[in-house]
């Protein structure tokens, strides 16, 4: 072989083993991904919850009846809504042996806490702490509390003021978003910008993936951006016909079953589990079957 020849050859067979060991790297971090999305999966499967306002209508007629159905799907811990009017609820979960770690509750209590119609906070804590809770969620905020930036930041304040007050309990606060936090407003900014910035240490989110879509924004980069700061996620899907950002009204068909829509759960709760959430919800706001619908997202979850 002339000298030219060999040379050549060498630089091919460099370049070959150069691809090669490339190809195996992507390949090693394939798997590493692949693996670190089980793991994900596994550790929130195993303890998966379901937000009862998913249930509202049965749970109105038949608590026991209901939470029994929703731990005969495999669900091993619920999220009640309206506490410290959860009662029924948290009975019917103590008896079907289902965990209740966390609630949404009566939030006028933090954001007007000069009504009177509505339990004070501090009551509210303490009844959560009876209740074995360790977590209470703002589940939503009214129109005219959140028209300007600086409303929000209003209301960041008697957050952080709340968090605080729950912390000392051992109550952890959060903030469950929808869509309308991520409209921009002045200066192109949005309310969900400005609580970014203002929460403070004690105060976290609870991330719903479908208004995060719906909003706009992209959930697994949200949840990265957010890493030590949500302490749980919704998990709810969205409708392919849906445009967004869209932030008013979504008709019913607009939820669906986990599978069925344009979310993928897979990357969403391996962010979530980097980013140390500590449990996944599943919710449908909407459906007309909403028991075989909370079936049908489990049995979603365990094949994936």
């Amino acid at each position: 072989m002339k000298r030219r020849e060999f040379l050549g050859a060498g630089v091919a067979l460099t370049a070959a083993l150069a691809e090669t060991r490339s190809r195996m790297l992507f390949a090693i971090e394939d798997v590493k991904a692949s693996k670190a999305a089980v793991s994900a999966l596994e550790r929130f499967r195993s303890d998966i919850g379901i937000q009862l306002y998913t249930l509202r209508n049965q749970i109105s007629d038949d608590a026991d009846a209901t939470i029994k159905a929703v731990a005969d799907a495999g669900y091993k811990q619920v999220e009640p809504y309206g506490f410290p009017n959860a009662k029924p609820m948290l009975d019917a979960a103590k008896k079907y042996g289902l965990s209740v770690h966390s609630s949404h509750f009566a939030w006028d209590s933090v954001i007007d806490p000069s009504r009177r119609d509505v339990p004070s906070f501090e009551s509210i804590v303490q009844s959560a702490k009876e209740a074995g809770l360790s977590h209470l969620v703002i589940p939503y905020l009214q129109e005219d509390v959140r028209r300007t930036l600086d409303d929000y930041r209003r209301l960041c304040e008697r957050f952080n003021a709340a968090a605080e007050q729950a912390k000392k309990s051992g109550i952890q606060l959060a903030y469950h978003n929808h869509a309308f936090e991520f409209e921009p407003k002045e200066d192109g900014k949005c309310g969900f910008d400005v609580m970014m910035k203002e929460f403070s240490p004690d105060m976290k989110f609870e991330v719903d993936v479908f208004w995060v879509q719906v909003g706009g924004q992209d959930s697994v980069a949200l949840i990265n951006s957010l890493s030590g700061r949500v302490s749980q996620l919704h998990l709810k899907d969205l409708n392919k016909s849906v445009e967004t950002p869209n932030f008013g009204s979504l008709p019913p068909e607009a939820f669906e079953e986990l599978g069925d829509g344009v979310i993928d759960m897979v990357p969403i709760v391996e962010a979530g589990l980097a980013a140390g959430v500590e449990h996944c919800h599943v919710e449908q706001d909407h459906s007309p079957s909403p028991l075989d619908s909370i079936r049908q997202s489990i049995a979603y979850l365990k094949t994936r």
